[in-house]
C-alpha cells in the first residue's frame, strides 16, 4: 500500500500540463479509420473487448496512441492503426474528437455489484489492493492532469482484459507500475466484479 501511495504522489507531482491541443473538426475526419472498431462516435458497439473512446480525457488518449506508436504498449492491430496518424497534431485532433463525444454508458450484473463496489470504494486491506476511486474518482471519471483515465461506463470485458494484462505484465505502460501493482494483488473474482461495477457507473 505504501508503494502505491508513493507512486500516486510521484505521478501527480510530475504530471505536467496538457498535451497538444486538438481540433475536433479535423479529428472527426482523421478518426474515420478508427470507426471500424471504436464506432463513429467512439462507443465501440461491435465488440466489448474494444474500448469506448467517447468522453475519454484527450491527454490520456494521446498518451495511449503515442505508446502504441512507440511500442510502450503492445498491440499489433493498434500499433498499425496508430502509425497512420503521422504527426503529433493528428494524434491530438483524433483525441479531441473522441473526447467531445457522449459515452453511452452501461449496466452491471447485479450479482457482482456488491463485491465490485466494495473493492472500488475501499480496496482490500488484507491483500493490499488499493481503492480504485483513489485515482479514478468516486464516479470513475478519472484524473485528467495525471492522465488517469475515465473508466465509468466502459465495457466490462475490456476492463477485465486490461486488469488481467496488467496483472500478467503483458501491459506495462502504467506510470511507476501502479496498475501492475494493484492488479497483481487482485483475484479473478475481484477483477470480474470491479469490471462489472465500473461498467455500471455513470457520470
Amino acid at each position: 500500500m505504501n508503494k502505491w501511495l508513493i507512486s500516486v504522489s510521484v505521478v501527480l507531482a510530475l504530471a505536467s500540463g496538457s498535451a497538444a491541443a486538438g481540433d475536433q473538426a479535423a479529428g472527426k475526419t482523421k478518426a474515420a479509420p478508427c470507426a471500424a472498431c471504436h464506432g463513429l462516435d467512439g462507443n465501440s458497439p461491435a465488440n466489448p473487448l474494444w474500448p469506448k473512446l467517447a468522453g475519454q480525457h484527450p491527454d490520456y488518449m494521446q498518451k495511449q496512441i503515442m505508446d502504441f506508436k512507440s511500442g510502450n504498449r503492445m498491440d499489433p492491430l493498434m500499433a498499425a492503426q496508430a502509425n497512420l496518424l503521422a504527426t503529433d497534431q493528428d494524434v491530438a485532433d483524433v483525441a479531441a474528437y473522441f473526447a467531445s463525444q457522449t459515452q453511452t454508458g452501461g449496466t452491471a450484473k447485479e450479482d457482482m455489484v456488491a463485491l465490485g463496489q466494495r473493492i472500488y470504494r475501499g480496496g482490500n486491506a488484507a491483500s493490499g489492493v488499493a481503492a480504485c476511486q483513489a485515482c479514478h474518482g468516486p464516479a470513475g471519471m478519472g484524473t485528467p492532469g495525471a492522465k488517469f483515465p475515465r473508466i465509468s461506463g466502459q465495457h466490462a470485458d475490456y476492463l477485465a482484459k486490461a486488469l488481467n494484462d496488467f496483472r500478467a505484465g503483458k501491459r506495462a505502460n502504467d506510470p511507476n507500475g501502479m496498475m501492475r501493482d494493484v492488479a497483481g494483488r487482485m483475484s479473478d473474482e475481484e477483477i470480474a466484479a470491479v469490471a462489472q461495477y465500473v461498467q455500471g457507473l455513470s457520470r
